[in-house]
Formats: C-alpha cells, structure tokens, sequence
C-alpha cells in the first residue's frame, strides 16, 4: 500500500475538482474514509484522510464542531463539499487543529483518485493511457497541436525537447532545473526536483536525434510518476510520426519557396504577374522597403536545418522577415511597409548579427546583408546585393564571417564584384559623377589608368597638354573622393571603367 500524499491528489487531473481550504499543506495519509456524513465514520481516524459526501454545516458552532468531532477521532485530513465557504474562525480552527481541510466539489471521484493512487497503480496506469489514447481521437494540425490535445486530457505540461531545449511544450512551462535534470541517455527516465516532477521517453525520429517526449507536473506521487512513463511510451510513437509528417510537409513548403525565390530573382523584379500571385499568396510583400540577408555555407551544410535553426530567432526581428534555402544557403529579407529611420534599420541589421552569431555555434556559414532597398526592384537588388556580400565574408574570418555591403569601401566591393551580375549597376553608380561634360573626365580618368597613372602618356594618348590631365585627375579625385595613390583604389576604378566603357 502507498502513501497519499496531499501534493499528488491536487495534481491528479480527476480529483473531484479538489482545492486546499485550510490546515498544513503537507500532509499525508496512508488510508481514505469515506462516508455520508460525520456520524458514519470509523471511531478512529488513525491519520486517515475522512471523505464525506454531504456539504459542510451552514453555522459557524456546527463548523466548529464539525472539525473538532474530525480531529478528536484522530483524522488528519477532511474533504467536502462546500468546505471553501466555511467561516473565517472555523478555518482558522483546522490551522491550529492541524486539520487539512479540502474542498471537493465530486467525492465520489475524489473517492475513486485515492483509491488509484493508493492501492491500484494498474488502474491509475490504465487510466492515463486511455486518456492518451483519447488525444489521438480527433486529427491534430501540426506536432503541437497534438501536443496540446495531450496536455488537456491528462491535465498535466507536455513538452517535446532536444539536447536540453524546448522544441515545443504545452499546458505548463517546462522548469529549466527540471529539463537540465532529465537523463538523456536512458529511454524511459524518471525525474524529480523539489517542485517538479517528470517522465520522459526517447523519440526514435529518422531526421532528428536527442528528442525527447515529456509529461511532466507539480507535486506528482512515485506512482502517478511511473504510470507517466508509461503513458509517455504510449504517445510517443504518435508524437514521432506527427514529427515526421511535420517535416515531409516542412521540406516540400521549403522547396516550394525557394523555388518561388529563384523565380521573382530571375526576373529581377520586373511585372510578371504569375509570379505576383504566387508572392501574395505565400504572404511575401514586395512594396515597402526591403533589406536582403544571405547565409552561405563555408563547408558541409544542410540548408533546411540552418533554416529551422533560425526561424524562430528570425520571427521576433522587428520587421517582416521571410527567409528560405537557396543553393547552399538560405536567403530571405526584411521588410518594412514604411520607410524606417536609421536607428531601425541599425537595429535590424544588429539583429541578423546576433542571429548570425548564434548560428555559428553549430553551423560554418558566411552572412551577408544587402541595403535598404524599396519595391519589387529593390527587393530583387537587395537580395543580390546580400548574395554578394556573402560570398566576400566567406574570405573574412577578420569579421566573424559577416559582411554589410554598406559597411564596404567601394573599392572592395567593386573587387568583389567583379565577377557579379551587380558589378556593372556598381560601376555606373561609382562613375556617374564623371559624366559631366559629355563624359571627358570618364574618358581621361581610363586612359590614365590604361597608361599606369602617368601623366605625360595620358597627354599623348589624347592629344592633350599634361597640364589639362593633371588637372581632370584632381577633379576626378574631388568628385569621386578616392585616394588616387592607393594601389587598390586605382585598380577598382580600372575595373569599373573597362565595364563602363567595354574595349
């Protein structure tokens, strides 16, 4: 025979609608009596736990007497109905009694919960696996729909975790003592912490190693923890094959997208109006203003568990945010229906930093971020932009593998460019101050880089005087504001008038 305790008739999902009123919170019995009414019971309690099924008295002396009657017959413990409405001075009396006073608002099923909890273990067992059972019953949405279905018919937290984190949970937070006490190592564990206890099962998933199902509750007996982990192994075969559908139906969104994703960026944000629809139904705003982020692979890399690795993170940036797998990488953006000001856009772009580095703990990948770009063309330009900038970080360790395009000189991200569908926009945008008076100063400056910076060849290459040379590379260098003696400067803007002005 096992003990009652107080602590796990209360967390008993069907206990009769059972509420502490007044007396020690701790308390335990080894026995249950239950009767109509006071006169009926045993002439010695014992320490027993006295149930009655008829409501408590309505006066104050009869309540008073009632609890005095209790105790001198030596119970420990009193349940019945209407108890909570008693007068202040009779609860008051049960504290200095040492009286448990409960209320209950079915004693008849409060009866039937100490009976499982302390002769009949199989009953109790059987009992949380048919309301397992129960949960399968009607068709869940997803994996945590299911879960929630499994929480609100044993009453009790469910959680799915990995590795010491919570993937989903349900009814009640997981306590983080708790989840760093569960074993991962065995397949059924039983865990205990001073206000928690929880069963849990290993879920055998073909796609995901080190998950966990998790029942788990507040002040649960031995036996209510072991009929739980019982109850675990019954729904984790349900639990494993939500999870793999979840997936199948998660991979083939993912290649649905990314595909959708190579479409809008082929046509580079030109008017096509299936690929319009196919945008609006996906959700995937291209009005507003846009800011472009790649992550790329620096080695081995499964693009669809980097994506799940940050979507959660990447749903609390203060934007719209869309992200999907592109190539070896994923590639998404942010999207803001007003212009933002600076300080947003630092904040976003701080943002993917911080996501960025987080997925650096378990994955080697380079980022990029684009700029701020508006419409349907910036968005395309944007995510170009991001997709060039992440493939410079993938050579820059000295950055922690993250590059802002807005963060670069221009003379490297021309070199980066080069072999880029991006680079001749870049080099038109560099140059376009040079083409002031019908472009001579675009043409002096490529027959001076053509000619290794040197003045006299540059005069003879054109039919100039040195003088008139001398004095277009000085306004060139004002206007374009680049240091002319830098080695790199002059070969990014030799490279930036060959596709300008193409031999």
């Amino acid at each position: 025979m096992n003990e009652l305790l107080l602590s796990a008739l209360l967390a008993h999902a069907e206990n009769g609608g059972l509420r502490l009123v007044a007396g020690p919170s701790d308390a335990s019995w080894s026995a249950v009596s239950v009767e109509a009414g006071e006169a009926d019971l045993r002439e010695h309690g014992d320490g027993r736990l006295a149930v009655l099924t008829s409501a408590a008295p309505a006066t104050t002396w009869q309540q008073d007497a009632l609890l005095r009657r209790v105790r001198d017959r030596g119970f420990t413990g009193l349940a019945l109905p209407g108890a909570s409405g008693m007068d202040a001075g009779a609860l008051r009396l049960a504290d200095r009694l040492g009286l448990t006073l409960l209320d209950v608002v079915r004693p008849v099923q409060l009866a039937k919960a100490c009976w499982m909890l302390i002769e009949a273990r199989d009953a109790l067992t059987l009992s949380q696996v048919r309301k397992v059972a129960q949960s399968f019953e009607y068709s869940a949405d997803d994996l945590a729909d299911l879960l929630r279905h499994i929480s609100a018919n044993l009453g009790l937290g469910v959680a799915l975790v990995e590795a010491g984190t919570v993937i989903h949970e349900a009814g009640d937070h997981l306590d983080e003592g708790l989840l760093a006490a569960i074993g991962y190592d065995s397949w059924i564990d039983r865990t205990r912490t001073t206000a928690f206890a929880a069963a849990s099962v290993r879920v055998d998933s073909p796609g995901r190693s080190g998950l966990r199902l998790v029942l788990f509750g507040h002040g649960l007996s031995d036996a209510q923890l072991l009929a739980l982990s019982v109850a675990a192994e019954v729904a984790m075969p349900a639990v494993a094959a939500r999870l793999l559908i979840d997936e199948v139906a998660a991979v083939n969104d993912v290649a649905v997208s990314s595909g959708l994703l190579r479409d809008f960026v082929d046509i580079r944000g030109a008017a096509d109006i299936e690929v319009a629809r196919r945008m609006a139904e996906r959700g995937w705003r291209t009005s507003g203003h846009h800011l472009g982020f790649r992550m790329v692979a620096r080695g081995r890399l499964d693009p669809f568990s980097l994506l799940r690795s940050i979507s959660s993170d990447l749903a609390a940036v203060d934007a719209e945010a869309h992200a999907t797998t592109t190539g070896r990488g994923i590639g998404g953006w942010l999207t803001f229906a007003d212009a933002p000001s600076p300080e947003r856009v630092e904040r976003a772009v701080a943002a993917l930093r911080e996501l960025h580095a987080a997925a650096l703990r378990d994955f080697t990948i380079a980022t990029g971020v684009g700029s701020l770009q508006s419409g349907p063309e910036g968005l395309a330009a944007t995510l170009d932009e991001a997709a060039d900038a992440a493939r410079i970080a993938a050579a820059r360790s000295a950055t922690g593998w993250f590059v802002r395009v807005d963060s670069l000189g221009l003379d490297q991200l021309l070199l980066a460019w080069t072999g880029t569908d991006t680079f001749v926009p870049a080099a038109q945008s560099l140059l376009a101050p040079l083409q002031e008076g019908g472009g001579e100063l675009l043409s002096t400056l490529s027959a001076y880089l053509d000619n290794e910076s040197g003045i006299a060849a540059t005069a003879a290459a054109l039919g100039l005087h040195r003088n008139t040379v001398a004095v277009r590379i000085r306004r060139v260098q004002e206007l374009l504001g680049i240091d002319m003696a830098d080695p790199e400067a002059r070969l990014a803007l030799h490279l930036a008038c060959r596709a300008v002005q193409p031999r």
